[in-house]
């Protein structure tokens, strides 16, 4: 492949929007609960809330943060991302399944 294509797919992908998410927690319920949910209802999850939320790209975890509010809307402060080419990876390929993560989906850390 030439430099002049590889730096036409880098353009491209630059280009790409990808889905981005911040975890807030997960916690799984019995269906009677999921079904008995009403307006109101509170569901306590698995995570203190003094604890950074995750941040993921394609359901994949890439960094972490902490929640900060921007105007009326909710934000993230990044405090922590991976290497730019784990970050190129979770955005060219997806997660499958359920999008949950184990301790080696952790992204490599690098400072904010």
């Amino acid at each position: 492949m030439s430099a002049a294509m590889k730096e036409a797919d880098l353009r491209t992908i630059l280009t790409l929007e990808v889905p981005v998410i911040v975890r807030l927690g997960e916690r799984q319920l019995p269906m009677r609960d999921v079904l008995a949910l009403v307006p109101g209802a509170i569901i306590e999850l698995d995570k203190r809330a003094d604890h950074e939320l995750e941040l993921l790209v394609n359901n994949r975890v890439i960094g972490s943060g902490t929640a900060v509010k921007v105007g009326e809307n909710f934000g993230l402060r990044v405090s922590r991302v991976g290497l730019a080419l784990d970050r190129l990876d979770a955005a060219l390929n997806p997660a499958t399944g359920d999008g949950s993560t184990d301790e080696a989906e952790e992204p490599s850390a690098q400072a904010a």
